[in-house]
């Protein structure tokens, strides 16, 4: 557990934690671990500090003093978010992964000069909740505070450029655009790409429990075909319990016994590994999503649908990396020609240099 002194000397304090460095606030997420052993290795934590805000069993991190981690309760983070206040006025450059935290949104909102430092990394979810909540309780009050901080964030982070495009169209965001893959989830993993054994195609449907997934409307795509020798396999592990039951009783109601659904999280080795034997996978997001399971799958050489129009879609079709129109869904299996020349533009683009050297940019770069 973190303890907070009962006086803080904010020169002393801070000069041990955020003054003068890059300062990360994260949702602690699935991607979060990784990166930090990421930049450990490749660029050094010397001149970082990251502060996780989230569920600290299931993402876990070592603490160090290097990563601070606010502890539950309602004292620890309300102690957290002032600690929070004046690190984000002491760092040099603040990284903001994801921006889907209320209080985030209003510390920004409140200390406005520090935004011209910030540097949004654009997660997807956080930028679509303009079109996602927006009919929901509250959302009026929150967009009160989001769009003037968006607005005037400094930076904005992603290899996605068409949602820099939907941030600046929804939000009059002004901020200077950094592409970065950001994740070493998003790296192409070497696989080889040597055919299954014939017989049973096995398709994924989706990648998660949450409902931008769109699974009913999926499954309806696959249903004509339930008859042929298919299974399914739909990743509900991460998300929302409720909807992933759901998702797993109209799968079984359609495909009866051809259809599994995977509740139980696996460790990222053991998730790859799996993907090998996926032949088909389809994502229905309407926004930018999964992009750690497409980029994987497309660099073992496998079928990818994804719906036309999305942010992503756009990007695999300026690299050249063939993705399927998920509306003209079939059991096709693209071609050897097709696989090799994924898998090399995968390989290219989602390399491991390329983020080191988007990372040492970002990092080296005034943070103003």
């Amino acid at each position: 557990m973190l303890s907070f002194p009962s006086t803080i000397n904010l020169d002393a304090d801070l000069d041990k934690t955020a003054k003068g460095k890059i300062l990360h606030v994260c949702n602690t997420d699935k991607f979060i671990p990784g990166f930090i052993s990421f930049v450990e290795a490749h660029i050094g934590l010397g001149g970082h500090h990251f502060f996780l805000i989230g569920d600290h069993d299931q993402y876990p991190v070592k603490q160090t003093r290097s990563v601070e981690k606010v502890p539950e309760g309602a004292l620890s983070h309300l102690l957290g978010y002032a600690r929070l206040a004046l690190y984000m006025h002491r760092a040099e450059k603040v990284m903001l992964h994801g921006l889907s935290k209320k209080k985030i949104e209003q510390l920004l909102f409140f200390m406005p000069w520090v935004l011209k430092k910030c540097y949004w990394v654009i997660w997807g979810s956080d930028l679509y909740l303009y079109k996602t909540a927006r009919h929901k309780k509250g959302w009026k009050k929150r967009e009160f505070f989001r769009r003037p901080v968006i607005k005037k964030m400094g930076h904005l982070v992603t290899y996605v450029e068409g949602d820099v495009a939907l941030a600046r169209r929804w939000y009059g965001a002004e901020g200077v655009y950094h592409e970065c893959l950001v994740y070493p989830s998003n790296l192409y993993k070497e696989h080889g790409l040597g055919d299954r054994p014939g017989g049973t195609i096995n398709i994924q449907v989706g990648n998660s429990s949450d409902p931008a997934n769109h699974h009913a409307e999926a499954f309806q795509k696959v249903a004509p075909y339930k008859d042929e020798n298919i299974h399914l396999y739909v990743p509900l592990s991460y998300g929302s319990d409720a909807h992933a039951a759901r998702v797993e009783r109209e799968g079984e109601r359609v495909f009866g016994d051809k259809i599994t659904a995977m509740r139980s999280f696996m460790p990222p080795a053991d998730y790859y590994r799996w993907l090998e034997s996926v032949d088909i996978a389809l994502f229905n997001h309407d926004r930018q999503q999964a992009m750690g399971n497409i980029i994987t799958l497309l660099g073992m050489g496998k079928t990818v649908y994804l719906r036309e129009g999305v942010a992503h879609k756009a990007l695999f079709d300026r690299l050249g990396i063939l993705c399927l129109d998920i509306d003209a869904f079939s059991l096709r299996l693209i071609g050897e020609e097709e696989k090799q020349k994924n898998a090399s533009r995968v390989k290219a683009f989602f390399s491991r240099e390329r983020l080191i050297r988007q990372l040492t940019d970002i990092f080296s770069t005034r943070g103003s």
